[in-house]
Formats: C-alpha cells, structure tokens, sequence
C-alpha cells in the first residue's frame, strides 16, 4: 500500500517538476558564435580576493544592486561595456537605452558572451544572464525591449567595467591569459 501511495504522489508531482524546466522559446535569447569562449576557472577564495565584496556578492553570489545606485544606470558615454569579473566585452554603448527602470538596460549583447539560463527564485520565472567567460551573474533579459530586437538585457552596474572608445581596456589585468 505504501509503495502504491508513493508512486501516485510520484506521478502526480511529475508534471509539475517537469513544467519548472520549460522555458518559452520567445523569452529565452540564444546566442551563437563560431568562436569557443574559455571558461575560467578561479576557486570561491581566488573570487574573493580579485573582486570587492559588492562585486563578490553580485557577480558570484547572484545578488542584485538597488535601482538607480549604479554608476552605469545614466551613463551613456561611447564604449564597450566590460564584465567586472573578468575583462571579458559583453555590450556596446550602441545597444544601450535607458528603460527607465533603475539598471543599465541593453537591447543585445556581444555574439557568444552572455549565457542565459532559468532563473525561478523570488517565486519569479525569468532569465537570468551571466558572462560566458567567468559565470558571473550579470542581471536579467526581458522581451518588454524597445527596439527591434524587443530585448532589455537588464545588467547590474557593479557586474560591468566600461572602457571608452580609443582606450584601453581598463579590465585587461582581470583577463586570464
């Protein structure tokens, strides 16, 4: 009887789990690139020392800064916008709006540096985005984008470098070789 009880409350319970994993093809944007990004590989402690504790929290822990405190929110300077973790370029100063929502908003991303992956914490589905390099948590995508491509990459001030056109990448000793 016992055995007939579990496996009814298996069954049951199988399509739910099963409808957490499924994701809208339209929301999720896929990114090709025929080049392989490398994946670093640093250690929790190797994390800790290379990043301050805000960019710790939010890059490797998933946090979230507050709307309208990041330095990159209004910033709308001609450049690349580089991931604070690792140098990586993840956008350009040519797909950045203000969407008026407190974070620095983005209508794409550079072909192949940004994953995305479900997020359904916060009793929330989204999708979260993170940098193809490193795996830092960089913010979230949203099809609600004013542009052609109908996507605001939602990112976190302190998970973005920015070096300005004809610079320097300011980031570049964050690089792994």
């Amino acid at each position: 009887m016992k055995n007939f009880v579990s496996i009814c409350l298996i069954m049951s319970l199988s399509p739910v789990a099963c409808s957490q994993n499924k994701v809208n093809e339209k929301e999720m944007p896929v990114k090709s690139s025929e080049e392989t990004v490398q994946k670093m590989s640093k250690t929790d402690e190797e994390w800790r020392a290379a990043l301050t504790s805000e960019e710790y929290q939010i890059l490797r822990q998933k946090g979230t800064e507050r709307p309208y405190s990041g330095e990159f929110d209004k910033h709308f300077n001609d450049g690349t916008y580089t991931c604070a973790g690792c140098g990586t370029v993840l956008f350009s100063s040519d797909e950045k709006f203000d969407a008026g929502c407190g974070w620095p908003s983005f209508s794409d991303a550079a072909e192949g540096k940004v994953n995305t992956n479900q997020d359904v914490s916060l009793g929330m589905m989204r999708i979260e985005i993170t940098c193809a390099n490193c795996g830092g948590h960089l913010g979230h995508v949203f099809d609600d984008g004013p542009t052609e491509t109908k996507q605001r990459y939602c990112v976190n001030s302190v998970s973005l470098g920015f070096t300005p056109d004809g610079e320097v990448d300011k980031n570049e000793d964050r690089k792994e070789k």
